[in-house]
């Protein structure tokens, strides 16, 4: 197998990068590894770019990135796109890839890049984010667009690849702006395995948890109530009372206290609380009798007041509170998905109060629990630790010992 980039410091660079910028490093190869995979789904969602540039020579070509599921690129053409046309669009990526076309790499100004794409308001807001003076761009016979690669040698190694599906995407992430056109697509090296990846798509959809739900008549959406608004059937409902009560009982004989906040607080509380500034975008707000009020997104605020509502003694530490509250968080239209990602849902969430010196027993415990739990469901998992985002509240010396805390455990 022939080399396809380098790997330095953990950043892959393709050859011709390594070249100009005079890098050594690990060769990368043509292997199904993760770093090969990216530099070839990075240039198939190139030559996926191309191929609708000869469909619809009136595309214009937002970001092309590659992503956990494969790649995809954001785009918009005058008429509409659905999955039915897919197969014509990967047909024309064949037919491309056969050109053996090299895929080269050009040094331009950003004042360059702006003059030739002036009437281009996609590459317009690309160039609004990049504050490098010097850009690169990658060609392939008659298509270009602005990137940092790392690309293959030419299209003609692109052989094993599938679109998956069409989406709509907000310009840049952003509701505000336009919707444009998103397609998913995946690549290999290896045949097979995009013949295995491909039969694994076609099995997960026969399990898609909103085929089932409206199949086993568990929940509903209707446009007329609302997007991301699910309505749960008797069905539905009846599995949801199970669920709720076997959890219920795991928590009460942990020692949790079952409390219920409202669903609705002043908004006084949330900028107290730091959500007001930190994550206001995201929440519901509404006025009554001339005071703002903020419809809960999670239910901390509710539980702190709870937790203060009594004077509790150190030796009573650490206290547990849980509840099943309903919240309520604005999603993007394009962002929602089934149950996954919607608008209002119920959140079994708890909060123990504890001294610091406490902290590392207590997430032993947690972990304990969490894993308890889903060994009944039989879920595989995988554990991240979160420590002080950008935006938050407290000083850096409490996170210090309380991130210190959590890693202990």
């Amino acid at each position: 197998m022939e080399p396809i980039g380098i790997l330095k410091d953990g950043q892959i660079y393709d050859l011709q990068t390594a070249e100009a910028l005079n890098i050594q490093g690990d060769e990368i190869k043509s292997d199904d590894s993760k770093e090969s995979l990216d530099i070839l789904r990075h240039s198939c969602a190139h030559l996926m770019a191309q191929a609708i540039k000869e469909l619809y020579p009136e595309a214009k070509f937002f970001v092309g990135p590659v992503v956990k599921e494969g790649f995809y690129y954001d785009f918009k053409v005058n008429s509409k796109i659905s999955d039915d046309e897919l197969p014509t669009i990967e047909k024309k990526m064949k037919e491309i890839a056969d050109r053996k076309l090299p895929i080269t790499r050009h040094e331009t100004t950003k004042e360059e890049f702006y003059e030739k794409f002036k009437n281009d308001e996609l590459k317009q807001a690309v160039l609004k984010n990049i504050k490098d003076d010097v850009l690169t761009i990658y060609r392939q016979g008659d298509f270009e667009d602005l990137c940092r690669g790392p690309h293959l040698p030419n299209t003609r190694m692109i052989r094993s690849f599938k679109l998956t599906r069409v989406a709509g995407a907000y310009l840049g992430g952003d509701e505000k702006n336009e919707m444009i056109t998103r397609i998913y697509g995946i690549a290999f090296f290896d045949k097979q395995a995009l013949f295995d990846y491909t039969r694994m798509l076609e099995e997960a959809k026969k399990r898609d948890h909103r085929k089932l739900g409206t199949e086993l008549e568990l929940f509903t959406f209707n446009d007329d109530v609302g997007a991301g608004l699910p309505m749960w059937l008797p069905k539905g409902a009846r599995l949801r009372s199970k669920l709720e009560h076997l959890l219920y009982k795991a928590h009460r004989i942990r020692g949790y206290e079952p409390v219920r906040g409202p669903e609705i607080l002043k908004a006084e509380m949330w900028k107290i609380s730091g959500h007001y500034a930190n994550y206001k975008e995201n929440m519901y707000f509404t006025t009554i009798d001339d005071q703002e009020y903020g419809i809960k997104p999670m239910n901390c605020v509710g539980h702190i007041q709870i937790f203060k509502n009594n004077l509790v003694s150190y030796k009573e530490l650490p206290k547990k509170l849980f509840e099943y509250g309903v919240v309520h968080r604005h999603e993007m239209s394009g962002a929602m998905h089934g149950l996954f990602r919607v608008r209002e849902f119920t959140q079994d969430d708890s909060h123990i109060f504890c001294t610091q010196d406490q902290i590392k027993q207590v997430i032993f415990e947690v972990l304990e629990f969490v894993d308890t739990l889903l060994k009944v469901f039989d879920f595989k998992y995988e554990i991240e630790v979160s420590t002080k985002p950008e935006k938050a509240i407290g000083d850096d010396i409490f996170w210090e010992k309380t991130t210190k805390g959590i890693m202990d455990a």
